[in-house]
């Protein structure tokens, strides 16, 4: 059936181009390649191709079809999506010179794509998906140079990936290779991809380590699940070999002499008997020691267990309950847990995890990933690192489900348009996510420091002060929002994110004690704050060691839970940096940038060697920068009495008119 398509459709193009009838004089070269296609197809259920007339002068009018703005009746465009076509795809629409899109998906469109098609130079968008197409990939996919979007997921290709759709120039939204039969490894060559491109190989029969190489790196694991036989990050399934211990090699006559050396051991020597029997011994010892650890922390466990249900009741009057989530529940009291704590976040769970992932960000408290999902806003999820303490027990595991359940409830009833708001959660024993609206322009560290997202033209002084106005107000409506007085505890510029307008939306808030330890839970518990010991202590960096108040870092300063003043504090820090457009290390003499500026003032230094350069020639500017500056001196002072609460600093800021 398809050969005698194929030659009847060939027989067309013959006769009205050699013998030059009628139909030839009125129908363009486009309409030709069209008509081309029209004869490949073999079924057309809905008649979607109808208005396809070779009477017609350019096919400009047909369905499906759009030309190229100016007259000449050249094609554009054809769009011919779920119309249950079968046939094949000629290669006479390599004619179609001027072709931007061609989208067939969700047809029944079998057969090879034809090499021809690789000379379309103008077309940028190509989606084949979900269609019947067998056999390779054309080598030449690479001479695409205008391709931006490449959709063929869903069909029967095989072979290798092409490594020279990597090198295409343009590609920037999609690369969807998903659900085909494609085999081998992934080429390194992919690492080349941009990281904005969606990129999707699930569902083949891949192997293989997945290289370690420039976008490849930031993929989330989504982007490579259903190819059973691949291995290495970001999957959990680790590749043959990976654990093995470099410092004990095998017993190798070919051995290289040096490493033999570098263990001690003389090349020619074979391995002595008392190896597996020492390293036995060692293994023994390592056991015993989990064991008693084990129930040394389960009796500890035990001791505080009937105080933390006693509080545990206590707060259960004041506690929200979540529509949805006892009918979300399943595996028991170890059982997962998804809520969509807002009523306007309609994506499943099935769709957030089987969605393209892109690593946008990592700390100790986790990965943080942009998730595209196949309709609506990317969003962004927060993978929470650090796992379960492993002190056993379903009595034990409920109470953890129940302590991530209460404080999501309370970070999710934080609502103000200026903190991050929390869509939903997802816990379960061995994974922990919290889904938040994906805010596309960075934070305001890369916006005054440079990065990623940052825009090459400096931020001008009335967006900064929008900004950190923005963030006051926000950071006040969470100290005062509830009677608890809650904290963040983290307070950086990096955490200040910015939205397609620059509004400022203050981010992690309440990770502290979703993240942290098993003492630094109970110290957490007992402070009744969802800030914990101060972040940046725990990151040791010592640009997060800027943010830090003073009586943070004494001795016992890491254990003690975070102040609001710890906030304000850290906020006047971020202040500084949007006056000054320095790091909060950044201050002259090895200074840090709070003593930096409070010695300048002090020394009644000119305002011009103190502030953001980028900044001098906003003349008019120059009095609201020095009141800024009043305002953060005021919130770092050494003395945590002395300064103001977050409220009022909110309100400084608001009286200083961009």
């Amino acid at each position: 059936m398809a050969a005698a398509a194929r030659a009847a459709a060939v027989a067309v193009v013959v006769v009205v181009v050699v013998l030059g009838v009628e139909v030839a004089a009125a129908l363009n070269t486009d309409g030709l390649a069209l008509l081309a296609l029209k004869f490949a197809v073999s079924e057309d259920p809905n008649g979607a191709l109808s208005t396809w007339r070779d009477a017609d002068n350019d096919p400009c009018g047909w369905s499906g079809v759009t030309c190229v703005d100016g007259g000449g009746g050249r094609v554009a465009g054809v769009e011919l999506a779920n119309f249950s076509l079968a046939g094949y795809l000629p290669s006479e629409l390599s004619l179609l010179s001027e072709l931007v899109t061609l989208s067939l998906p969700y047809n029944q469109l079998a057969g090879q794509i034809p090499v021809a098609i690789t000379a379309l130079q103008k077309l940028a968008a190509l989606d084949l998906a979900h269609n019947l197409l067998s056999g390779q990939v054309p080598a030449g996919i690479g001479r695409l140079v205008s391709l931006s979007r490449l959709d063929l997921s869903s069909n029967q290709l095989n072979g290798s990936l092409p490594p020279a759709i990597a090198g295409l120039p343009r590609l920037s939204g999609v690369l969807n290779l998903s659900y085909n039969h494609f085999t081998g490894g992934i080429p390194p060559e992919f690492g080349g991809i941009p990281v904005a491109v969606s990129l999707d190989l699930r569902g083949n029969d891949l192997a293989g380590e997945i290289p370690q190489v420039g976008s490849l790196v930031n993929q989330g694991p989504t982007a490579f699940d259903d190819n059973p036989r691949l291995c290495g990050f970001p999957l959990k399934v680790e590749c043959a070999g990976e654990k093995e211990d470099p410092r004990i090699p095998e017993a190798n006559g070919g051995m290289n002499p040096g490493a033999a050396a570098a263990v001690g051991r003389s090349p020619r020597r074979r391995s002595s008997p008392t190896v597996p029997v020492l390293a036995a011994i060692v293994v023994v010892a390592i056991v015993a020691g989990v064991i008693l650890q084990w129930q040394c922390r389960r009796r500890c466990a035990a001791a505080t267990a009937r105080d933390e249900e006693k509080e545990s009741a206590k707060d259960k009057s004041g506690a929200v309950t979540l529509a949805g989530s006892e009918e979300r529940r399943s595996g028991g009291e170890e059982g997962e847990v998804f809520v969509a704590v807002d009523d306007g976040f309609g994506m499943e769970l099935e769709e957030l995890l089987r969605a393209s992932a892109f690593v946008v960000g990592k700390s100790r408290g986790g990965i943080v990933y942009r998730v595209v999902p196949g309709h609506g806003p990317a969003v962004a999820v927060r993978r929470l690192s650090e796992p379960d303490d492993g002190d056993g027990g379903s009595d034990s595991g409920w109470r953890r489900r129940r302590a991530f359940e209460t404080e999501a409830a309370a970070i999710g009833r934080a609502r103000h348009p200026n903190v991050a708001r929390l869509r939903a959660y997802y816990y379960a024993p061995d994974e922990k996510l919290l889904i938040y609206d994906y805010l596309s322009n960075g934070s305001l560290h890369s916006a005054l420091h440079g990065g990623p997202t940052a825009s090459p033209t400096p931020l001008p002084w009335s967006m900064r002060l929008s900004i950190v106005q923005g963030a006051a107000r926000g950071l006040a409506y969470l100290h005062e929002c509830s009677p608890r007085r809650y904290v963040h505890g983290c307070i950086k510029s990096s955490k200040i994110l910015l939205d397609d307008e620059l509004r400022a939306h203050v981010s992690g808030f309440g990770l502290a004690r979703l993240v942290a330890g098993g003492a630094h839970k109970a110290a957490a518990a007992q402070s009744k704050k969802l800030g914990g010991a101060a972040c940046a202590l725990r990151g040791g960096a010592l640009s997060a060691l800027a943010y830090v108040a003073p009586e943070l870092r004494t001795p016992g300063g890491a254990a003690a839970a975070a102040t609001q003043k710890g906030d304000v504090f850290a906020l006047g820090v971020v202040l500084l940096e949007a006056v000054t457009g320095r790091e909060p290390t950044e201050g002259e003499g090895g200074l840090e940038l709070e003593a930096w500026v409070r010695r300048a003032f002090k020394e009644e230094r000119p305002l011009s060697e103190v502030v953001d350069p980028t900044l001098l020639g906003e003349v008019h500017a120059k009095k609201q920068v020095l009141a800024v500056f009043h305002v953060a001196l005021g919130c770092t002072e050494p003395d945590a009495e002395l300064r103001p609460r977050m409220r009022a600093v909110a309100e400084s800021l608001d009286r200083i008119n961009a």
